[in-house]
Parts: structure tokens; sequence; C-alpha cells
């Protein structure tokens, strides 16, 4: 257990990096397989965003499907993953709703997203253990603007980005993603008949790989792990514990074995460049100056400290052989000239500097294999070499983190990309603390994690963005007008308050309006009114919106074209407009029940029935409403079951509670709950297995209880 627990802790801190390159057998381009051109019924090829191909779905009639090879191409794809990601470009035409993606076989969905724009809503249709399920993100997608949009699966884990900002994320019942043979693919529309997309659709993909959005959005942080990681490594862990129960008689035999052993002595030794060390020795390695020992059989190194050198005006930090760390050597000066101890000048003769004195020095040159015009005398030496020497091989001492470079009469040492000069010294580097000191691009309201020669950054919860912009996120937006500032908390405009301005501040309560005495005050939503009941000075006009209505005036509110208001006597008066359907000039926006037309009819999810613009349905647990033309559905608000299991009858929409886990087909797995199964192995909640002794029994551990079923067809086929 304490090794679940252990491996459990590390995966907050344990990520493979997905790099940019991507593998074309884990992705499938939608547009290219459909093959879509000019002459498609139904579609015309437009500019888009981007270079790639760009359509616009037409508000006709069209059959937007794959091949049956590429939905086989699909389904094998889909088999036995547990996460992908679909990304599309699109620009939806204004306040209509439409689906622009399906996968389904007959009536089922196994993969849908819908952007209604009569609800401002996007919706994901999936399904799980056989029923339909429905997540709904409250966003207007339909504005006639360009949107790129990225719904990320992985396991029960769900993501989705728009326009490179993380707007929901949600933990969900795992999707099915084995697709029943004869599934479909439409593109633009759910079926024949229904779910017509409006509008251009480019860059369509389903990428089947952790964190597929960063394909669309390369600058967006993609260091945290996903489900499927989490879930891989229970897997391992599962995978361990059987390992671990099969290994135990084994090792116990070897436990007895190794009791007879007690009382020999061994010990692990280290091999380092043909020398033998023994366990706890230690010994200073030249190359890097470091210490080094040897600890049960390994090499642990650990690169010498050298203390700050304050060396005298006569004197210069200088490397002696047989050292690591520079000392303080006495210069020699010849010509105004300053010499460091070693340092070599050639006058009449070669002469040294050593311990302050230049000393003479009888040194035999070797020949040179260049002409004499690519003769180079290096730097403090007096022997020439050829032009392109390679001062490097001459023993040049740098450290680790740092790299000899060669100029034309000296090499140098230089510290590698992301690493400083340890005091000053490049010889010895040790790693730039960017986020530390300060120098990093990193938002205020991001983290700073320190890489390997740089930095990345992330935003904090509660903030989207790049990591080097993150803006606050208010998962409910801000109402009337307010200003998202931190995370869920919203700047109010004057005459409103609450975490979302949501709340009618009553100036009036309060006494914080500016009615004249003789007045009276009315709070409104947002503000509050002044009336005048009676006198000579009251005209009956009424305040809106800055200006002023007269006494008597009708008019239509800008935010809503379907509300009529009226002033009487200093009070505004608002109500939805009456719906005459003998009048000609009827809206048949606020009045669709009055449209006659056959092309605003909609024809129910069966094919059997036709619906009037206006007139509403309930059909597979979602409310549907038939508005000219278009079929707009959402999921029937259910109340929120206040227990910790709950399951959902045949039949019924709605989730009801019950108190045996084992009936329960929703359910929150705790790891830290397990179950022992026959064997004795301690089980993960979550995990399935095979009942001992009955190949046709399945179980599975729900936080703590086992909950075994029998597969009839299993138990019929064994009779046989």
């Amino acid at each position: 257990m304490d090794l679940i627990l252990v491996l459990w802790a590390c995966v907050a801190s344990a990520r493979a990096v997905v790099g940019f390159g991507m593998d074309p057998n884990l992705q499938i381009d939608i547009i290219t397989e459909l093959d879509l051109v000019n002459t498609t019924i139904g579609v015309t090829q437009v500019s888009g965003l981007h270079a790639s191909k760009a359509f616009l779905f037409q508000d006709v009639e069209r059959e937007i499907h794959a091949a049956p090879h590429v939905s086989e191409k699909l389904i094998q794809l889909f088999r036995n993953k547990s996460e992908f990601t679909f990304l599309a470009t699109l620009q939806q035409r204004a306040s209509t709703s439409g689906v622009v993606l399906s996968i389904r076989e007959l009536e089922h969905s196994y993969f849908e997203l819908e952007s209604s724009g009569l609800r401002d809503e996007i919706r994901y249709h999936y399904r799980f253990n056989g029923k339909a399920r429905t997540e709904v993100f409250p966003y207007r997608m339909a504005d006639g603007h360009w949107h790129k949009i990225a719904l990320s699966l992985s396991a029960s884990h769900l993501l989705l980005h728009v326009d490179c900002n993380r707007i929901y994320e949600r933990v969900i019942d795992p999707p099915e993603m084995n697709l029943m043979p004869g599934s479909s693919l439409w593109l633009g529309q759910r079926n024949r008949k229904h779910g017509f997309f409006k509008g251009i659709i480019q860059d369509v993909k389903i990428i089947f790989m952790p964190n597929g959005y960063i394909t669309q959005c390369p600058n967006l942080n993609r260091t945290c792990p996903t489900c499927s990681d989490f879930l891989s490594l229970v897997q391992g862990i599962m995978d361990l514990q059987e390992l671990l129960a099969k290994m135990t008689t084994k090792l116990n035999y070897a436990e007895t074995r190794l009791s007879q052993l007690e009382n020999c002595h061994c010990e692990k030794t280290c091999q380092v460049n043909g020398v033998i060390y023994r366990d706890k020795d230690s010994w200073v390695e030249d190359d890097h100056c470091r210490n080094c020992t040897c600890k049960s059989g390994v090499v642990e190194c650990r690169r010498m400290s050298c203390p700050p050198l304050n060396c005298s005006p006569d004197t210069l930090p200088v490397h002696m052989e047989g050292q690591c760390c520079k000392v303080c050597k006495s210069t020699c000066i010849f010509g105004g000239r300053v010499l460091a101890e070693g340092q070599r000048i050639l006058t009449k003769n070669c002469r040294e500097c050593r311990n302050g004195v230049l000393v003479k020095v009888t040194e035999t040159c070797p020949p040179l294999n260049c002409s004499e015009k690519d003769h180079i005398l290096p730097e403090n030496q007096c022997c020439s070499v050829c032009r392109g020497h390679n001062f490097c091989v001459e023993g040049h001492r740098c450290g680790e983190n740092s790299e000899c470079k060669n100029w034309n009469t000296k090499a140098t040492c230089e510290c590698k990309n992301g690493y400083i000069s340890v005091q000053g010294d490049s010889a010895y580097c040790e790693e730039h603390d960017e986020c530390g000191s300060g120098q990093h691009n990193c938002d205020e309201n991001a983290i700073c994690t320190n890489t390997v020669r740089g930095h990345s950054c992330t935003c904090k919860p509660g903030y989207v963005g790049n990591g080097t912009i993150c803006r606050a996120f208010c998962e409910e937006g801000c109402r009337y007008g307010g200003t998202c500032v931190t995370p869920n908390k919203c700047a109010c405009p004057s005459g409103f308050t609450g975490s979302h301005c949501e709340k009618d501040i009553d100036e009036c309560a309060l006494r914080t309006h500016t009615c004249w005495n003789d007045s009276v005050c009315v709070n409104l939503a947002g503000g509050f009114d002044c009336l005048c009941p009676s006198g000579p000075s009251c005209t009956g006009d009424c305040p809106h919106e800055g200006g002023l209505k007269r006494n008597g005036q009708v008019w239509t509110l800008k935010e809503d074209r379907c509300s009529v208001c009226s002033c009487k006597n200093g009070k505004i008066f608002c109500r939805r407009t009456a719906c005459d359907c003998q009048n000609p000039g009827i809206d048949l926006f606020c009045c669709p029940e009055c449209d006659t037309r056959v092309t605003s009819q909609c024809l129910d999810q069966n094919g059997h029935k036709l619906y009037r613009s206006g007139d509403n349905w309930t059909y597979s647990c979602q409310q549907c409403r038939c508005l000219e033309g278009e079929v707009d559905c959402w999921p029937l608000l259910c109340p929120n079951p206040n227990c910790e299991y709950t399951a959902i009858s045949e039949g019924e929409c709605c989730p009801r509670c019950v108190s045996d886990p084992c009936l329960a087909d929703q359910i929150t797995y705790n790891i830290r709950k397990t179950c022992v199964d026959g064997y004795g192995i301690t089980r993960l909640s979550g995990s399935v297995w095979t009942m001992v002794g009955s190949p046709c029994t399945t179980c599975k551990c729900k936080n703590g209880n086992v909950c075994c079923s029998v597969d009839l067809d299993c138990l019929h086929n064994n009779k046989h």
C-alpha cells in the first residue's frame, strides 16, 4: 500500500513531454478524407482563416458523410484508445444552431459536437455504458466570427479550448471508444435531416495522442499529465501487484537461503578508469575537479566548491597543476605588460613568470607542417603553431557545464546556454536561476518554472492564457457589463454587486439615491428611478438608459427585440410582444408559432412527425424546440441527488440515489479504498478481474466493495 501512495504522489511531478512531431498514423484529417471539392452539393470552397481548404456549408439539404472505408479507418483509430482531441476552425453564422461533427451508428452518437446559437451553448454528446450522455458548456460561438475549438478527452478528463484559451475542464463518465461496425461520420450535420451547420469549416482533425490541442496552439503549457497517463500508471501498479503476489513464494525461499549467508561479508566496489575503489572510498576526479565516493557499487560525484579569492593587486588567480581551485600567485611585469604565473613571453629568448620573477626557459619548439605565413604565436607562449591550431586538445580545463572554444591564438571556456559562471570563472558554471532572479517573461499571474537552458510559464489556477499573458477567468461570466478581475470575481458596474454582478443594489433602501424630496425613489435593476407622484412640476416622463422617455412613449428594447416597453406617469412597464398571427407584419422570430411556412417546419428525430416553428417536445432525455426549420435540443435539467451512489434506471432520464454501490452506474472512485480478491491481491478501486475458479464471473472494486456479475453467454458457451 505504501508503494501505491508513493506512486500516487509521483504523478504530479512525472510527465513525459510530448514533442511537436506528429505521427500520421495517429491522426485523421476529416476534410482531406471526405475529399470535398467545389462541386460537392451543399458546400462551396472559400477563403478561410488559414491557407488550408475551407468550405462554406450552405443552408440547403446536403449529405456530407464519409465513405465506408474512411469510417472503418476511423473505427480502427478509436479502438482501444483512451484519449483523443477533436480540432476545428470555424465561422458560424450568428444566432444559428448546428452540428460541427457527428460520429454515430443509427441514432446513437459516439461523438457529436454541436453549437447552439439559440441558447449560446456548446454541447458534447457521447455514450457511456450504452446510455447517451451530454455535456453542456455555456459559450457563444455562433457570433459570425472565426474561432478555433479543441475538445480533448483523456479517459474521464475533458478539456475545452476556444481560441487557445482553456474555457472548461471537467471530469465526466469515460466515453465509449470502441465504435460499432457500420458507424458513420458526418461533417456539418447530424444526419440526412437534422443539425445542419451554417457557416465555414476548416482544419477539422482528430488526433489520438496526449494534449492534442498543442498542434492547434503550440504555445500552450503541455507539462501536465493527462488522465490517461494516470490510468496507465494505475494499470502498471495493478500489474506490479500481481507480479508481487506471484513472487512472494520465491522471495520467501530466497530469504531462507540468504539467511545462511549472513555471516559472509559481501562488499560492492566501484571501478573507474581501471581503478577499483572499495565501498565508501573517496577520491578526487582530476578532469572535472569533483569529489567522488563509492556508495554500494554506485559512484556519486559532486563538484568541489571553491572559496572566493581576494587576490592582492600584485597577484592574480591561476590554476596550478594538481589543484582544482585557483590560487593567488605573484605577477610579473615586462614592458608594461602584466603576466600571470606560468605565462610566457618571447623576447630574445623565452621567459616564464614563476613566483613573480621572469625566468629564462630553454625550450625546443617542434617543427611545423605549414608555410611561414601561416605561423601564429599563441598568447603567453614562446613556440608558434599553425593557423587553425586546436588549443582545446592541449588539455584546456573546462568544467562539465562549460565548453572549450578555440580562437586564433588561444582557447577559452564558455558557459553552456542556460548556465552562468561561478565567481566570474567560466571554467566552472552553474544553472542560471531565471525565475529566482526575475529574468523571465512570465505574467504576474503565472508560475515560473526553471528548465534546462531556460524556463516555462504556466498560468495560475483560475487564469487562462499562454503564461506570458494570463487573464482571470470567471466560469459563470460577469453580468451587466462587469469585468473579470480575479478568478470567479467580477468588478461590477455601478448599481450591481455579487461575485458575478448578479445582484439589485437597492439605492432606495440604502438612501444613496439622488431623488428630490418631492419625488419617490423606485429601485430598478442596476439603478433607481425617481417618480414624481403629483404637483405642477411632474411631467410623467421616465428616465431610461441615460436618456428620457416621454410619458406615453412605446419602444422596443435594444437587447431584446421581442419585448416592448412603455412610459406611463413616470413608470416603465415592459412585456413580451403580443403575437397576432393575423398581422402580416408579425415578427416570426418573436412569434415562431405564427410561422406557417413549410420550410419553417421541423421533422422529429425519428422522421415520422412534423412540428411547426415554435413547438416544443421531449426526445431521448432532451428538451427540443423547432424554430424556423431548425431543431435545437438540450439536456433536461435534473435535480442534484445529495448522495454518494446514484443510478439511472431503464427508461428514466435523471439519476436517483441507491444505497448499494454495486447498483451504482455513476461513482467517483477513491484510490485509497481498496479490495482484496480471491488470490489475496489488493485491488485498487475501479479495477476489474475474473473470480477465482469461475471464468464467467467478473468482479469490480467499487470503493472497497467487491461487486461481481455473471456473463450468461459465457456460461452457455462453456457448457458446450
